[in-house]
């Protein structure tokens, strides 16, 4: 309803505003967008069919929810969407500390205040984006920070006793009422703190210092977890669980094109990087594939999760790899190249959490091994798969390119190439031009480059060329004269 102009309590009667509850004003809410076919939680992609439909159904059911996943799954994204299914204003008693309903007081100061002033009580509006309240759990949490505690300077300040509910100073939850209060990562709240939730979720009232209070809270718990954390550090004990209505599961992108969109949409780009910096749609999807061969890598701790925020993370320091470039060269427009994929090393370590062999590998080498197994893992989509072994008498596509390297000298790509440095470079290998021409012919010529250095790049994870770092780039040769060289 409309509040301009309402500012008693007197008006708000008059006007007919009738209470609802914040499980009836979602529940209302998401009829009314479902019934006009628009679109419930927007930014979220991939879970249009899983998790969405779930949480619809327990806004519907009127239940407190736990979402359980591993990190980087959009979880707090979702309990904070949650807000717009609120009413736009709802009245508030003017100066409670608990959002007290003027129609259906709960506290002691609202109660006083509408029988000492009746109709005449002043209100004011609560916006939605205000009904949202948040707390990280950590072993330091107390009761007295999400319950409440008597407070010793406002009882002195007031002169009364500790027997005076009015020297309660109240926490984080009964400040929270009427609004949508997410708890993050429960399994960390100490086993005592989830106890004080019992009653909060059941009941809606609250116990302080023993202080006999019945408040009615009207609350909408939101939950989050990751299920590592039931054997790493702490569990939700049974009885809170069994009092949270619903439990949903999150989950990762299910493909590359998903997890793209994602990494579009989250990725803060500056606008120079974002205007003058062209990036191929294969480098887009290899970007992604590195966050698929992470959650199946033997290095990587897979209960742990690998978070969608590696993907966004690998794209800001991609594009600033080339970015960094074209300051050097003094250009004003570059194309990433597949050395550049170098550069998101430093994101993919602060991502991953290694297990026993990955430690010993090194997270470095971990992080350009996961490049490497997705360049090698998307090949066969653009070419014909290299393979391992063949007939001394049979042909490969990728004959005349190795034929080049042996009888041609060695191959060097240094980093401080200009744009058209760099594309003249790989034009020397002409069987490498004959190729995209035969499997790739309709390529956009902004990506030439990059597919040849692509091919480069998986002939040397198939064994049939060997790259080099240099100081300032890479360089490629044969196979067999890098075998003599080691001799």
């Amino acid at each position: 309803m409309k509040h301009t102009g309402i500012k008693t309590l007197g008006a708000l009667k008059t006007a007919g505003y009738t209470y609802k509850t914040i499980k009836e004003e979602l529940r209302s809410n998401l009829i009314n967008l479902k019934k006009a076919q628009k679109e419930t939680f927007t930014g979220v992609h991939g879970y249009e069919k899983t998790v969405i439909p779930q949480l619809e159904r327990a806004i519907l059911s009127k239940h407190n929810i736990n979402l359980l996943g591993l990190r980087g799954q959009a979880k707090t994204r979702l309990a904070r969407q949650m807000v717009n299914l609120l009413d736009e204003y709802i009245p508030v008693v003017s100066g409670s500390e608990i959002n007290d309903n003027p129609l259906k007081p709960i506290s002691r100061f609202a109660k006083e205040l509408i029988a000492e002033q009746g109709d005449e009580t002043p209100i004011t509006w609560l916006h939605r984006s205000e009904r949202f309240a948040e707390k990280l759990a950590t072993p330091d949490v107390t009761v007295a920070d999400i319950i409440g505690d008597i407070d010793p300077i406002k009882a002195a300040n007031l002169k009364l006793s500790y027997a005076d509910d009015r020297v309660i100073h109240y926490g984080m939850i009964p400040r929270a009422n009427r609004s949508i209060f997410v708890i993050n990562e429960l399994p960390d709240l100490q086993a005592r703190i989830q106890v004080a939730l019992f009653n909060i979720l059941q009941e809606g009232d609250i116990q302080i210092r023993g202080f006999k209070l019945r408040f009615d809270l009207d609350m909408q718990f939101v939950f989050t977890a990751n299920p590592e954390d039931y054997t790493n550090r702490g569990s939700i004990i049974t009885p809170l669980k069994d009092r949270i209505g619903s439990q949903i599961l999150t989950h990762y992108p299910d493909n590359i094109a998903i997890a793209k969109t994602i990494t579009q949409q989250e990725a803060k780009l500056e606008e120079n990087q974002s205007n003058n910096i062209y990036v191929p749609e294969l480098a887009k999807d290899l970007l992604e594939q590195i966050g698929f061969e992470a959650r199946d890598s033997e290095y990587v701790d897979v209960k742990s999760g690998v978070s969608a925020r590696l993907s966004i993370s690998a794209y800001e320091n991609l594009l600033s790899t080339a970015e960094l470039r074209m300051l050097a060269t003094g250009e004003t427009n570059t194309s990433v190249r597949l050395s550049d994929f170098m550069g998101i090393i430093p994101a993919i370590n602060g991502k991953i959490e290694l297990v026993y062999e990955g430690e010993q590998e090194g997270a470095a080498s971990v992080a350009e091994n996961l490049i490497n197994d997705a360049i090698k893992t998307l090949f066969p989509t653009y070419f014909p798969a290299i393979e391992k072994l063949v007939r001394k008498d049979a042909s490969t596509p990728y004959d005349e390119i190795i034929k080049w390297f042996i009888a041609g000298d060695d191959f060097e790509l240094a980093n401080d190439l200009t744009d058209k440095e760099y594309q003249q470079q790989l034009e020397y290998i002409t069987p490498l031009t004959d190729l995209l021409q035969e499997y790739q012919p309709d390529l956009n010529s902004k990506d030439l480059a990059f597919f040849k250095e692509f091919v480069l790049w998986s002939l040397v994870e198939h064994k049939k060329l060997n790259k080099v770092t240099l100081t300032e780039g890479y360089g490629f040769k044969d196979s067999f004269e890098s075998f003599i060289d080691g001799i």
